[in-house]
């Protein structure tokens, strides 16, 4: 005999995925569903878990539970194919400069000229060629990070170092402390390697300390993921006090810190990393997919002694080596000073794009860093995400809400703009769609 809740849920996607229940709709309060259904508000409380987790319905915080849009793409904000060629695609950044593509005409010209073409063809040590990882220290050292070239590892970009630093440090059911709004890249590896996520309240100046040491006496946490200099999506950067702070935290606790500075260099002069001030317990992963492209699959694991072999052994699990070709090209442009130039000039073309925010999404209180490339747009209570998503993808404009950088069951009324993958010109259309779009959705 099918259980009560079960007949309850059957019933309600039929009619989600019929169209009876329209996108949008708002169902009834557990309580009421309680009443209606004459079952207990666990039941009811049941019922829409499993209709969550089939992502039928989203629950959101002082508003109650709500129809999705089933012809919204599941990825959404996740998946990079989920965006139509059309669109004008506010989901991702792959910020280009002008000259970038006569820059790596360039670059393959000189390795197609020099040295010993013929070792690219060769695999090459897991944690990559000694020169590079050479190069990739200078480059860490003008981070404020000094590191041994022996203690660098290259990875294939920031997300494979993050890959690579879980799979190695992590084990299934660890539990790992975030910010409650995150990278959703992280969020994507948890799941996979089944950790559990505990969030962290979200402050105007990061993670709290002190909630993270309430946390810490409570459960006991393995380690903390933390992008203290450009968060993505809110753009903070941590003061030099409260990096002390967590540092401190972690001491006392023994826990792992594995440091994201995928965005760090937007920052014209952010205090130490993290990684400078516990090197002994900290992993700092970066890539160069956003300063320079993100067709370039390079970056690098910084780590202490004692963790490289299992770093390595996950690099090897994983991709065996990145390419050396592309690693090459990288370092040969941190080596003549084109990768600081290319970081200067997307700072200045980051700055440009926020001013654009703000002036023509004023109203709405747009925030992020004056260079990032991405804003977080909050809406009113009146308005819902999913209904600005709908119309705005109608309008040829596709972006994310709050839910895939959300850690809490309850993510925020709110829009995360990337602005680094779409022209100025482009951008600027985008905008004037998305004010309208909201407009649109306050009066629905």
């Amino acid at each position: 005999m099918k259980a009560r809740y079960k007949t309850i849920v059957d019933e309600l996607a039929q009619a989600i995925r019929s169209g009876g229940l329209a996108a949008g709709t708002q169902l009834p309060t557990h309580r009421r569903l309680a009443a209606e259904r004459r079952v207990s508000l666990a039941t009811a409380t049941r019922v829409y878990q499993e209709l969550e987790a089939m992502r039928l319905v989203s629950g959101e915080a002082g508003r109650g539970t709500f129809v999705r849009d089933l012809t919204l793409p599941a990825g959404l904000g996740i998946d990079q194919d989920a965006v139509g060629a059309s669109m004008l695609d506010l989901n991702f950044n792959s910020p280009m400069l002008d000259d970038q593509g006569e820059l790596l005409r360039q670059a393959l010209r000189q390795v197609a000229t020099s040295g010993d073409i013929a070792a690219l063809l060769r695999y090459q040590p897991h944690g990559g060629r000694a020169a590079d990882r050479e190069q990739i220290a200078n480059d860490l050292r003008r981070r404020r990070l000094n590191v041994s070239p022996d203690n660098v590892l290259i990875v294939s970009g920031a997300q494979h170092g993050l890959c690579v630093a879980m799979m190695a440090m992590l084990r299934p059911g660890d539990a790992v402390a975030v910010d409650a709004l995150t990278y959703p890249g992280f969020k994507v590896l948890a799941t996979l390697l089944h950790l559990e996520l505990l969030p962290l309240p979200v402050t105007a100046d990061g993670p709290c300390p002190d909630a993270l040491h309430a946390l810490c006496r409570t459960r006991h946490v393995r380690a903390l993921y933390a992008m203290p200099t450009l968060h993505n999506p809110l753009g903070w950067v941590l003061s030099a006090s409260r990096r002390d702070a967590l540092v401190a935290v972690a001491r006392a606790h023994d826990l792992l810190i594995i440091e994201d500075a995928a965005y760090a260099f937007l920052a014209d002069s952010p205090p130490p990393p993290l990684a400078a001030l516990a090197p002994e317990r900290t992993l700092y992963v970066t890539g160069y997919s956003k300063n320079i492209a993100t067709g370039l699959r390079v970056g690098a694991v910084a780590a202490p002694d004692a963790w490289l072999p299992a770093l390595e052994r996950a690099i090897r699990a994983t991709a065996w080596n990145t390419p050396a070709l592309l690693s090459g090209i990288v370092c040969g442009w941190i080596a003549d000073g084109t990768l600081a130039r290319l970081e200067e000039e997307k700072r200045a073309d980051g700055r440009r794009r926020q001013q654009l925010v703000r002036e023509m999404l004023h109203p709405l209180k747009p925030t992020g860093h004056p260079n990032a490339y991405y804003s977080w747009l909050p809406l009113g209570e009146e308005i819902r995400a999913e209904a600005v998503i709908r119309r705005l993808r109608d309008d040829g404009v596709s972006l994310s809400t709050a839910e895939p950088f959300c850690t809490t069951g309850s993510p925020p009324h709110a829009l995360r703009l990337a602005l680094g993958s779409v022209t100025l010109a482009q951008l600027r259309d985008a905008l004037q769609k998305i004010a309208a779009g909201i407009e649109y959705c306050r009066y629905l």
